[in-house]
């Protein structure tokens, strides 16, 4: 017993000893008063970064961020450079906190305006409406919003997946050919929603992460859907690969909501109405995604219905969350999820397009990819 209990003293000990070195050395280095880890070290970086603009009657409101590391405090505002009178509800902003600066002015309808946000050391955040609209109530219009992402997700996908009797009487090769235009299809889809997450990133989403945020939730949407197909794969579904087809899908229907409700929710009716239409007739093609892989096998109507409403209904609940203002940082990172998703997909579909000498890329899959992501490229130049 005294071995045994010096043996598991030693094993903590040579466990702890690397931790303790790396101690004394954070604690040596700030003893040397390195330029940086004091307040003598130069002026602060201030960030500030505009999240939301709401326009109501008389007053701008802009909720700030800070995304530097020193306090940043808001001096003063200018709308078209002249001073206005404001309020915010926290006089000074720690990294990452955020308030409601409102902006007592008359602004008009239909008129652009450049806001100026003067911090206490002198330097300025400019924020430009280009068309000043009146924001309208999300709680308002949660039911249109419900709506909307019907037209988008659910019924566009819907009808794409009645091509499935048609599937089922062409020669098998045309089957192979097709799994080949999924995969294009599929691919334009997580490009298109990877450029998207890393320009939100890129604009606003930098104190949590930027870019990287996008790339975290793409991993973890690929390993999670990797554990997922594993799990099904153990079980007798023979619609294992139609069931992850929808899942990336509607992930990126996530995206698009998002982009619908955001729209709305600033009051930009006109690209909201666009995004609409042009996302319906793009996610036609979605249905046909889904229902390729199952086409040689019977699929009860009941399991059609869920593959539907796994692709499509996501695009409500990004309509909801658009609309609400959802932390532009949450939406990378769900856009995120919908790349490493989709790309998951694909490994899992490119088996299906192998020819009888194994390759997956030979001529009739290059030229089924490349004419997918046309076809996506093509009835997407409508959003």
């Amino acid at each position: 017993m005294p071995g045994r209990a010096g043996g598991r003293f030693g094993t903590w000990v040579f466990g702890l000893l690397p931790l303790c070195i790396v101690a004394f050395a954070v604690a040596a280095f700030s003893l040397l008063d390195v330029p940086g880890l004091t307040g003598r070290a130069g002026p602060p970086a201030e960030e500030l970064t505009v999240e939301r603009t709401v326009l109501g009657p008389g007053a701008i409101e802009l909720v700030v961020r800070n995304q530097g590391q020193d306090p940043v405090a808001i001096a003063q505002v200018s709308v078209n450079d002249a001073f206005s009178d404001f309020s915010a509800e926290e006089s000074e902003l720690g990294r990452l906190r955020a308030t409601t600066v409102r902006i007592t002015y008359p602004w008009v309808e239909g008129e652009a305006y450049e806001i100026g946000l003067l911090t206490s050391t002198g330097g300025l955040i400019s924020h430009e409406i280009p068309v000043a609209v009146t924001t309208p109530d999300p709680a308002g219009f949660l039911g249109l919003m419900a709506l909307l992402g019907t037209y988008v997700g659910v019924i566009p996908v819907a009808i794409g997946m009645l091509w499935l009797p048609w599937l089922r009487r062409i020669p098998p090769r045309w089957i192979q050919a097709l799994m080949a235009v999924t995969v294009g299809l599929l691919a334009w889809l997580a490009i298109d929603a990877g450029v998207e997450g890393l320009e939100i990133a890129g604009e606003s989403a930098g104190a949590f992460g930027g870019a990287g945020l996008v790339l975290f939730g793409a991993v973890a949407a690929y390993l999670l859907l990797s554990g997922v197909g594993v799990w099904l794969a153990a079980r007798p579904d023979g619609h294992r690969l139609a069931l992850l087809v929808a899942v990336g899908i509607g992930l990126h229907n996530l995206g698009e909501g998002l982009a619908i409700g955001s729209a709305y929710a600033v009051g930009a009716l006109a690209l909201g109405a666009t995004l609409v239409v042009g996302f319906a007739v793009h996610n036609t093609t979605e249905g046909l995604a889904i229902v390729a892989p199952a086409a040689d096998r019977r699929v009860a109507p009941g399991t059609l219905i869920l593959l539907g409403l796994v692709a499509g209904a996501p695009a409500i609940v990004g309509a909801w969350l658009g609309a609400a203002a959802v932390q532009p940082a949450v939406g990378a990172l769900l856009l995120g999820f919908g790349v490493g998703a989709i790309a998951q997909v694909i490994l899992q579909l490119a088996p299906a397009v192998r020819d009888r000498a194994g390759r997956a890329l030979h001529p009739m899959s290059v030229g089924g990819v490349l004419a997918g992501m046309v076809l996506m490229w093509a009835t997407g130049l409508l959003a």
